[in-house]
């Protein structure tokens, strides 16, 4: 080493951390050396936080010490500890949730009553507003999470989350009709060939014949009119 600097590694002894002759730069000392940080460097915080984007209650653990089984204090005292902060809307007051300032507070909300039709219905009467504009990236997180299929139109990147819901609902009673309908014909179809197939036996057509001509299994046919499906 030049001039006055004294800088060992490893031999335990520390250099004086006076200023290099090398552009006025100071040598750090050992304790610098090995860390990695001047004596005066100081850390910014850093605050992690987990989103639970799921309708039920966060049931897993909040700490580092909840994952583990340790009985002995002893033990327990010497580990360090790490907390999990964990935004559960299911767990949130709504106050706590309108504190918040972007759409993540109406995605919060929708998913926290999703399950709950009468609940979503007040809560979107309550923030008319705001659902009224919903940013389309939200709306988007909300089809997602919820498995939602909304029908909708984009303005300027919002979207009226309320009309979205009042689509998607009358589609759905659509939907709801049109499938009764359809179970009713094909009920009424159904009873129309049981009636058919009871005639013609009674005319003494075969019942292979029957079924070929109706359209159904020989075996279903038969239990029909009265027979017995025949086993292999």
């Amino acid at each position: 080493m030049c001039g006055n600097d004294r800088w060992e590694t490893g031999s335990g002894e520390e250099n004086t951390g006076q200023e290099s002759t090398e552009e006025g730069k100071k040598t750090p000392d050992s304790h610098e050396f090995l860390s990695g940080f001047w004596n005066e460097d100081r850390l910014i915080p850093s605050v992690t936080v987990t989103i639970y984007f799921g309708a039920d209650e966060w049931t897993g653990p909040r700490s580092l010490l909840e994952m583990m089984e340790v009985d002995d204090p002893k033990v327990k005292a010497c580990l360090n500890d790490y907390k999990l902060h964990v935004i559960a809307p299911a767990q949130m007051p709504d106050e706590e949730i309108g504190k918040l300032q972007s759409s993540l507070r109406e995605v919060l909300l929708f998913i926290k009553y999703s399950k709950n039709k009468e609940e979503l219905d007040r809560i979107l009467r309550e923030n008319k507003e705001r659902f009224k504009e919903v940013e389309r990236r939200a709306v988007d997180v909300i089809e997602v999470i919820t498995n939602t299929q909304l029908k909708y139109e984009e303005r300027e990147g919002k979207v009226d989350m309320c009309q979205a819901i009042r689509e998607m609902r009358i589609d759905a009673e659509r939907e709801g009709e049109l499938r009764g309908e359809l179970r009713g014909e094909r009920k009424g179809e159904l009873k129309k060939a049981q009636e058919a197939a009871r005639n013609f036996y009674n005319l003494g057509i075969e019942v292979e014949k029957i079924a070929q001509g109706l359209g159904y299994a020989v075996e279903t046919v038969k239990g029909w009119v009265g027979l017995r499906p025949e086993r292999n």
